[in-house]
């Protein structure tokens, strides 16, 4: 209903988030420009394309017809690509659309129909030669496919990929196994532990709405290299529900958490957020490195050739109010990077902005395609001023 105030939930990803820095959490449920990327978006295109498989009409098809299969995965994912794209050119935070990775796309995607095939018990069956009736059967082991998974009380929630039956060797059910699609790199030996827990969360939470599931077990399905990695373990629903119970906000942010896994890495809310820069000032981290996050003032800016200079700003205090430094860089912002930058220069912006990621290896600062330019903006608590 409008007006009405959606019930808080919890997610991995946002249980991750919290527990990673409660106040980047907070930060990511402010209603704040989203970002996007490449990685994001060939990994939706993937799991969507993967999804229509599993659900496809065969009518009208012979069960002993091969060769059908390339050229109904290729056209199923190049329709979800193209969705993505359009989604992504319409969000503001975003890079440069990489049409090349469509070839990293199709790999992935034969990785998800190998380890399907597989499950099915059909193993090194290269997709031309799989034939109506066998992907039949891989159909008739899906149970569900792209589902929203929510405990009754709807508390804990998750969006499972696939569910598929086990069955035994005389094609009796068995178990369930929960899939997870994951287009990202496979890891070394183990789950990451944040994987592991998102991965027995959705068991978990399948469990509890269905207490005379069968065996349920949850695997990890890397397209990357078409390998299974199962998660085992305990029930963690309890520390799900306290997690459920530390993340109920209010107007009022959550306290920071500084440190290399919050501040030092990857942060989508930086540009809101002093503390990455307090820590990485006090550190000794500051405007070092290959690519670096900074807060600056543009003095000049050609806009033919995107050249600038720019003062490298430093916290004056923990509210995030910028100090000028003396210390003054090049700059070139070029591709996506000049476009968002005149964007921002268009609107009116002339006060400080942040900027991630800059390319900072040599004289000259490169502003890319990757690069987020955002003003200045910081949100803090009372005690952070």
């Amino acid at each position: 209903m409008a007006g009405e105030k959606r019930e808080h939930s919890l997610s991995p990803s946002a249980w991750n988030r919290f527990e990673t820095c409660p106040r980047q959490y907070w930060l990511s449920r402010q209603g704040l420009p989203r970002k996007t990327g490449m990685a994001a978006s060939l990994g939706t295109a993937v799991h969507a394309s993967v999804e229509d498989l599993v659900v496809i009409d065969l009518a009208g098809k012979k069960d002993s017809e091969s060769g059908w299969m390339p050229d109904i995965a290729d056209r199923l994912l190049r329709k979800r690509w193209e969705e993505e794209k359009e989604i992504f050119h319409n969000t503001p935070r975003r890079p440069a659309w990489k049409e090349g990775d469509y070839s990293k796309a199709k790999k992935q995607q034969r990785g998800a129909i190998d380890m399907l095939l597989a499950h099915a018990g059909a193993t090194r069956i290269e997709p031309e030669r799989v034939t109506v009736a066998l992907w039949k059967r891989v159909m008739s082991l899906v149970i569900a496919a792209e589902g929203e998974l929510r405990t009754n009380d709807g508390r804990l929630m998750g969006r499972l990929d696939l569910l598929l039956a086990d069955v035994d060797s005389e094609g009796q059910l068995s178990g369930w196994v929960v899939a997870d699609l994951k287009t990202g790199r496979p890891p070394d030996r183990e789950l990451k532990s944040e994987v592991r827990r998102q991965l027995l969360m959705y068991r978990d939470i399948l469990l509890s709405n269905n207490p005379n599931a069968p065996p349920v077990r949850a695997e990890g399905w890397y397209t990357d290299n078409a390998r299974m990695y199962r998660a085992s373990g305990e029930s963690v629903l309890e520390e799900a529900y306290a997690a459920w119970e530390a993340t109920l906000i209010d107007e009022t942010p959550l306290e920071p958490t500084p440190g290399d896994a919050s501040c030092g890495g990857f942060c989508d809310w930086k540009a809101w957020c002093p503390h990455w820069w307090n820590w990485r000032n006090e550190n000794g981290t500051l405007h070092n490195g290959t690519f670096c996050d900074a807060v600056v003032l543009i003095e000049s800016y050609e806009e033919s050739n995107g050249v600038a200079i720019a003062e490298l700003c430093e916290p004056a205090d923990d509210s995030g109010r910028p100090l000028p430094s003396g210390v003054r860089v090049g700059m070139r912002f070029d591709g996506r990077g000049k476009q968002v930058f005149s964007e921002l220069r268009a609107s009116g912006h002339q006060g400080p902005i942040f900027i991630g990621g800059a390319k900072a290896d040599k004289e000259t600062w490169r502003i890319g395609p990757w690069c987020d330019i955002l003003p200045w903006t910081p949100i803090t608590l009372p005690s952070d001023s």
